[in-house]
């Protein structure tokens, strides 16, 4: 079995990123294209589509896409030479910066801290 993360930053709102994910017009790809819509269940879709090979060319492949709105989509070959494989995209919205969120959370737990040690003064 093979597992492979890769990390890419959107620079862009959550909100953004799934109104265009959800504009079929605007969200195309080269190596990716559905042709054709088989069946709809839910939040999954069977699709069959063209993707691009490593030789260049295109693999037409049957895919399960399952949509989980706003926290991502999953994609299962069922047909194809990736057959049985599955690939996860994770959206999380990014936040305030790390030396901030750091910041942040050291002094939410010096107050707390403070306000226990002040408690336990007065507690008997």
């Amino acid at each position: 079995m093979v597992h492979i993360k890769d990390d890419g930053v959107f620079d862009a709102p959550i909100d953004r990123l799934w109104k265009y994910f959800n504009d079929n017009a605007a969200h195309q790809h080269t190596s990716f294209q559905v042709t054709k819509v088989l069946e709809q269940k839910g939040n999954a879709m069977t699709i069959m589509a063209k993707t691009r090979n490593p030789s260049g060319g295109f693999d037409t492949e049957k895919y399960v896409m399952t949509v989980n709105q706003p926290k991502g989509f999953s994609l299962e070959y069922l047909s194809g030479a990736m057959k049985g494989s599955k690939h996860t995209h994770t959206y999380t919205p990014q936040g305030v910066a790390e030396n901030e969120l750091k910041k942040g959370v050291l002094a939410y737990f010096a107050q707390a801290f403070e306000e226990d040690n002040a408690n336990l003064k007065k507690y008997k």
